[in-house]
């Protein structure tokens, strides 16, 4: 296969991962490296890319930056219970323009999807996330959206594209594949009242800091019908985070943050992660073992993956109907793994955009309130976005 777009992992995180326990995770990768060029990747399930890109980002200055401290971090932690191999593909590093680092990394990340790989991405500003999306082109015709984020990054597409307005390009550019887009942890405070308006009249989803804070259960039905998640780390309060990286006083703490990228990795639909804006310092830093850690747990989850979505055998599955006023709400329930999926019916005459995404997932409070006469919102956003 092709990697020629990345450079090998430094020698001197290798060097710190040579004096690492046998027992370490950077033992049990398969890294590139100088010497031994791209390893052999039969048999992985993830792959690790550094993309050291952040010339779209608003506030940049021309300053370049490294992810050694995210690597030795992450290396130094010890694995679970884990049956997947994964690999460290090294960096994408920025190109003549920023649209080669965009090609590059579309480039890569369909080679890995091809070969059934989930690419974990490290950057570099959020803009890349449209380069992750264009990647979905040619094997997904409609792709779903979840960005962790405080802000929708809507922006004002007439201008060119920042890591504060790639979501506008998304929506708008040929050809379009977004199905649906999901934000969560937003804050208010952060995105106009024009943005906020957008997201209701699309039917995207918006699920605010302190909703999801609450009750963090709501994003694992979420996160069960992405296929592309992007975490930008001003979504974290700045007290989790190094001096570099402080954005908010409000925001996900570590533990918030750790367990919404284990639900990403639970998922079956998630095939590509990403990680983005990060800042680093030569200070002490908390924010690479952060970033570890949230990688840990998205692997975690992947290893936790149960394969409960097979409708057609119809013994795993108990199916219950719910009658509110003149529609019939059809919900399925895994016997396996308990999770809860809702029915979105196919309209007659419609160009159907829910070809493959005629389950929705949903929770088992999605079934009790139906059973109480509500219509779940998620239920009716999936049913409008399919009307228009």
């Amino acid at each position: 296969m092709n990697f020629n777009f990345l450079s090998p992992v430094s020698e001197e995180v290798l060097s710190h991962n040579a004096t690492l326990s046998a027992q370490a995770l950077g033992k049990k990768i398969r890294i590139h490296s100088k010497t031994e060029g791209i390893p052999e990747l039969d048999g992985v399930q993830l792959a690790i890319i550094g993309v050291l890109e952040h010339r779209n980002d608003v506030n940049y200055t021309g300053q370049s930056f490294g992810l050694e401290t995210i690597r030795t971090s992450l290396y130094s932690l010890f694995p679970g219970n884990w049956n997947t191999t994964m690999a460290d593909l090294g960096d994408i590093l920025p190109g003549d323009s920023v649209e080669d680092t965009y090609y590059a990394l579309k480039t890569t990340i369909s080679l890995l999807i091809e070969k059934k790989i989930i690419p974990i991405i490290l950057g570099g500003s959020q803009d890349l996330t449209y380069a992750n999306y264009r990647a979905y082109d040619t094997m997904a015709p409609m792709v779903n959206i979840v960005n962790v984020d405080s802000n929708f990054d809507l922006g004002d597409v007439s201008i060119e594209m920042k890591n504060n307005s790639f979501l506008g390009k998304i929506i708008l550019e040929q050809p379009y594949n977004l199905f649906n887009y999901s934000a969560i942890g937003y804050q208010t405070y952060f995105n106009s009242q024009e943005e906020i308006d957008l997201m209701e009249k699309l039917y995207f989803e918006a699920y605010r800091l302190g909703e999801v804070s609450n009750k963090l259960n709501l994003v694992e039905p979420v996160m069960r019908d992405a296929h592309i998640v992007s975490i930008d780390l001003k979504s974290v309060r700045a007290s989790e985070l190094g001096d570099n990286q402080k954005y908010s006083p409000n925001g996900f703490d570590g533990k918030e943050i750790c367990a919404i990228a284990r639900y990403a990795g639970i998922s079956n639909k998630v095939s590509s992660f990403g990680i983005y804006e990060f800042k680093p310092t030569k200070a002490l830093d908390t924010t690479p073992m952060l970033i570890s850690q949230m990688i840990w747990y998205f692997i975690e989850g992947v290893n936790c993956r149960v394969n409960d979505d097979d409708f057609a055998k119809e013994d795993q599955h108990q199916k219950f109907n719910v009658l509110i006023d003149d529609d019939e709400l059809i919900f399925y329930k895994s016997i396996k793994s308990g999770r809860w999926w809702i029915e979105i019916p196919f309209l007659p005459n419609v160009n159907n955009k829910l070809k493959k995404h005629a389950l929705l997932p949903c929770t088992h409070e999605d079934y009790m309130e139906a059973s109480h006469g509500k219509i779940p919102e998620r239920w009716y956003k999936a049913y409008k976005k399919n009307s228009f």
